[in-house]
């Protein structure tokens, strides 16, 4: 399918079937071999496996998947592509369509062989709602590699010190690594932003916590970064109440927090440890 790197092939195809690459759905083509290639070779994809893809449009990363893969379960939202997909699909991908966001999409099904992995080059306005989507879901990934915005990547993947809700949210359950930077112009129509590959590997320690857990985890986390300039103890006062103050200065000694430190600057784990202990 090398034709499917060709700019002007995928002029005509976009022709043939009434489609313009939509801003929307963040439809930016690969025309480069390579960064597939890095995707594929990143994710591991064996004989055994069962893939999710998200948004495979034309079929470029799909094709590359199904020759590695046992099978690729495929959630594309274009309904133009219809028909062409019904003439190119191999037999062991199966186009899944509607939005994988919603619930009509979700992965519970006998399609899903467990454990499977998610390998997607993301339009950049659902990057996040997908990932979190499959780290909170059931029956998760073992892995997810995925084409990003390089910002976005670097925020997923930051360290304590430039952490952001996104960072914890990815790292609570999971360890994600930039593999390669993927200037823009390796696309058509060549976007505004370079991308990145991520992998996301669940992480193997990741305690498995109760819905309400969860919720309260996320709302302090939340509050935390409600003001980054801050300091994080102020922050938090509205949610464990100002009469609860003692308590937490005193959770920051035992955790050998300063009291000056400010959201950005403590890792996930230091995280955990405080949700705890308040």
């Amino acid at each position: 399918m090398v034709k499917l790197f060709n700019p002007d092939y995928l002029r005509s195809l976009c022709y043939k079937y009434g489609l313009q690459p939509s801003k929307k759905y963040g439809q930016n083509f690969l025309i480069n071999e390579e960064p597939v290639a890095k995707i594929i070779e990143a994710a591991g994809i064996k004989k055994t496996d069962t893939v999710v893809e998200i948004g495979p449009g034309f079929g470029v990363l799909t094709f590359a998947l199904a020759a590695k893969a046992k099978k690729v379960l495929a959630f594309e939202i274009e309904k133009k592509l219809e028909n062409y997909w019904q003439e190119k699909a191999p037999e062991n991908v199966e186009i899944i369509w509607g939005n994988v966001l919603k619930a009509n999409c979700e992965l519970r099904t006998a399609n899903c062989e467990l454990p499977y992995k998610v390998v997607a080059n993301l339009p950049y306005q659902i990057t996040s709602p997908v990932i979190r989507t499959f780290l909170e879901a059931d029956n998760p990934p073992a892995t997810m590699t995925l084409m990003v915005q390089k910002e976005v990547a670097e925020r997923i993947c930051a360290e304590p010190g430039d952490m952001s809700v996104l960072a914890v949210s990815v790292q609570y359950y999971a360890q994600p690594e930039i593999i390669v930077i993927v200037p823009r112009a390796n696309f058509w129509p060549e976007p505004k932003v370079d991308s990145a590959v991520i992998k996301i590997v669940r992480s193997s320690q990741f305690a498995v916590h109760s819905a309400p857990e969860k919720e309260k985890f996320f709302k302090m986390v939340k509050a935390g970064f409600a003001n980054r300039r801050k300091l994080l103890i102020k922050n938090l006062l509205p949610v464990i109440g100002k009469q609860n103050r003692g308590t937490l200065e005193r959770a920051f000694t035992d955790l050998g927090l300063p009291k000056t430190a400010r959201a950005q600057e403590l890792s996930v784990e230091e995280w955990k440890a405080l949700a705890e202990l308040i």
